[in-house]
Parts: structure tokens; C-alpha cells; sequence
């Protein structure tokens, strides 16, 4: 159960951080990053279970607790949503689930100094969390944007591996590469004004990863061997 309580370095001055976690398979990452995601793995649109709203992710793997990247060495790319992990804005103040696992006597890094200011760790945090805030902005620009000219659309993504497992990928969508070619030249010059036409063809590029993607998972299959 999420318990959620104001930041504050007097009742939380004690408190350990783990800087570094196991990443989800599928995590929402925003256009300021999608650069270094594209470069990491397929970017791809879901749905807010609650919403319904669409989101960009990065896919690291094809099932939860699967990640067939190397996410985990230190210089790989760390979306901010896992940056931000445990914390949350809340008006102009920062709070944080004091149930989350990422908090704990374990972690390898205090939030606060001796001296109550907040250690480089939690500063990270803090500079996520603003980047955050706008990049949701950019986000929703974007997908408006995509939704109005109808680029958004389902992904088939039908896997076989050799161990003989056949995997079906639900729920998840891509920019329609056939209906991008037929716009206007209105439409596609006012996509690239707002830069949302470089945006969509770095997500269509990084598709190329979800075969890459199966091939680790063979690999690792035949490794186990």
C-alpha cells in the first residue's frame, strides 16, 4: 500500500535511496528522450490502464521482469521514470511513497547530507522530476498532434522463438508509416515546425530493435542450455 508523505530532511533525513534498480520491461519515456532510447530499444504507445490515454515507452524486454538489454551497466541510458522511482511532485513540493521498496536501510545512497541539504542522489531526483513535468507536456503535444492526423495505430508483433514459445504482444501501437507518407504537404510541414515529424520517425526507426530484441532472448534461451 502507497503511503505518501511530504520530503522533508528532519523526518526523512536518515533515509537510504537505491540509486540503481532492475528497470520494468516497458517504461514510459518522454521526446526529450528519445533520442537515447531509440538507440536502446523499440519505442512504442500504450494506453494508461486507468485513462486510457496513450503514452511512449521504451520496451527492454518482451514480459515483465524480462530485460534483454544491458540496463544495468553505468553508463547505459536510465529513463528518468526510473530516476524518479518512489518520488512524486505535489504542488511545488516533493513527496514520496515511504512504503516503496527503493527506500530502505539497504540503499546506497542517503537523500540528505549531515546537514540536511539534499545529496547529489536526490538532486538527480529533483532535476527528473522537473523534466518530467515538461516533458509530459511535450508528450501530449505530441500524441495530439499524431492522433489528429490519424498516425497512431496498432502494432502486430508476433514472436517465435526456438524453444518453440510463440509470443503475442497486445496493447501496443506505432506510428502508421504508410499514412505519414500521405499527408498533405500542410500537415508534414507543420509536424516539422514543431519538430513532431523528427519525433515520429525516431520512433518508426527504432523498431528495428524488436527483432534484435528476440535474437538476445534466443541467445539467452541457448545459453541456458
Amino acid at each position: 500500500m502507497e503511503v505518501h508523505e511530504l520530503l522533508d530532511s528532519r523526518a526523512h533525513g536518515d533515509l537510504r535511496l537505491e540509486t540503481r534498480r532492475k528497470p520494468y520491461h516497458f517504461i514510459r519515456v518522454v521526446p526529450a528522450e528519445f533520442g537515447r532510447a531509440a538507440a536502446v530499444g523499440p519505442l512504442l504507445f500504450s494506453k494508461n490502464s486507468e485513462t486510457g490515454a496513450f503514452y511512449a515507452g521504451l520496451m527492454l524486454g518482451f514480459r515483465p521482469e524480462e530485460i534483454l538489454t544491458d540496463a544495468v551497466a553505468p553508463d547505459a541510458f536510465w529513463p528518468l521514470e526510473m530516476v524518479r522511482e518512489g518520488f512524486f511532485t505535489a504542488g511545488e513540493n516533493i513527496a514520496i511513497d515511504r512504503n516503496h521498496p527503493r527506500f530502505g536501510d539497504d540503499g546506497d545512497s542517503p537523500l540528505f547530507e549531515s546537514d540536511g541539504t539534499p545529496s547529489l542522489s536526490l538532486q538527480r531526483v529533483q532535476r527528473a522530476l522537473g523534466q518530467l513535468v515538461r516533458g509530459s507536456a511535450e508528450s501530449e503535444a505530441f500524441i495530439a498532434a499524431l492522433l489528429e492526423h490519424r498516425l497512431i495505430e496498432p502494432i502486430d508483433i508476433s514472436l517465435r522463438f526456438d524453444d518453440g514459445e510463440r509470443m503475442s504482444l497486445d496493447g501496443l501501437y506505432s506510428i502508421g508509416l504508410d499514412t505519414l507518407s500521405e499527408l498533405d504537404d500542410a500537415a508534414a510541414l507543420a509536424l516539422f515546425r514543431s519538430g513532431h515529424l523528427q519525433l515520429a520517425y525516431v520512433m518508426i526507426a527504432s523498431l528495428q530493435h524488436i527483432p534484435l530484441l528476440a535474437r538476445k532472448r534466443n541467445q539467452r534461451l541457448a545459453d541456458a542450455v
